[in-house]
């Protein structure tokens, strides 16, 4: 099969197309013939060098831990039902989604509804279940006014879905025209390109009276600075990345003084509030997605330009999740 290969940590320019010997199903194992496999930003920290969520891999190593496709393989101790279901995995802690084959167990396995594309389903198995992870520390309703930092990215697509659906006011803030182009189309009903000086008073005059009751913050740095400016009394500030700068986090005393929250949302904290059970996560973001209710934005690369999505991933070049097609 042909596969993407780092044999050395560093730049993009280290991920290699190669072709490598198939991998074979173990007991209670599938192989899936992959379609679609997700990029993350995790995988480029990784690819650097520096370890996050997960260990620095064995070298060489196959990247990529999100994969949708048709299985076309079992191993023992496996129901023969599984042969030709379209499927989708999130492959946990092993990687190895960057490929034309993939081997994982059936334990992680998802059917793909019929309506559902696979990239779609490849970004609801991994941004789909970080997005249901980040909600369970608020409650978003009528009265909402949501900002939303990097509402263009991943997360930030579905996090806008998610606000309108249940009635929020949504703020959606983005860098540079096209993607605050892409921010109005999804429904937010202010879209403003945080590059603008003026920016944070443009949200305010829009605004009027009303203040954030809550800012998922995505971007870190000066302009999540700002953005918690946005915030009312009672308001929270939900962290779950930087792209953009160092993440800002308040102290107890500066959140008290100013009467907001201020926590990080994922990594352990994620983990402890879910018990580890991401695959319930992962089964209400597929409803959610089966239902119409949540719609990724994709950009896709062919899987032989690893490199190009990894160097589009770092410079802020992209809208929606990042897939690369087999």
């Amino acid at each position: 099969m042909h596969a993407i290969r780092l044999h050395s940590f560093g730049p993009a320019e280290n991920l290699r197309y190669e072709t490598v010997p198939d991998p074979v199903p173990e007991p209670g194992q599938v192989l899936i013939r992959v379609a679609v496999a997700g990029v993350h930003v995790i995988d480029t920290a990784l690819r650097r060098g520096a370890p996050g969520p997960y260990p620095l891999p064995e070298l060489p190593t196959i990247p990529g831990r999100e994969v949708a496709g048709t299985v076309n393989q079992i191993g023992p101790e496996v129901d023969a039902s599984w042969l030709g279901k379209r499927v989708v995995a999130h492959l946990g802690s092993v990687p190895g989604g960057y490929a034309e084959l993939a081997a994982t167990e059936t334990t992680r396995l998802h059917e793909i509804p019929a309506d559902l594309d696979p990239a779609d389903a490849v970004a609801i198995i991994g941004t789909g279940r970080t997005t249901m992870g980040i909600l369970l520390f608020t409650e978003l309703g009528p009265d909402s006014v949501a900002v939303v930092t990097a509402a263009a990215g991943g997360i930030g697509t579905l996090l806008v879905q998610y606000a309108k659906n249940v009635g929020a006011m949504v703020v959606g803030l983005a860098g540079g025209p096209a993607k605050v182009e892409s921010v109005q189309r999804n429904g937010a009903d202010i879209a403003i390109n945080y590059l603008m000086p003026d920016w944070a008073d443009q949200v305010r005059a829009r605004l009027g009276e009303r203040s954030a009751t809550v800012l998922f913050d995505g971007v870190g740095g000066e302009i999540s600075r700002a953005a918690i400016d946005l915030l009312g009394k009672g308001g929270q500030h939900l962290i779950y990345g930087a792209s953009g700068g160092t993440p800002i986090s308040l102290s107890e005393q500066e959140s008290a003084a100013r009467g907001i929250t201020s926590e990080l949302v994922v990594g352990p904290r994620l983990i402890q509030r879910v018990g580890g059970d991401f695959r319930a996560l992962e089964d209400k973001a597929m409803a959610e997605a089966a239902a119409g209710r949540l719609r990724p934005a994709i950009q896709r690369f062919p899987l032989d330009d690893a490199a190009g999505a990894h160097r589009a991933l770092e410079t802020r070049g992209t809208v929606g999740k990042v897939v690369l097609q087999a």
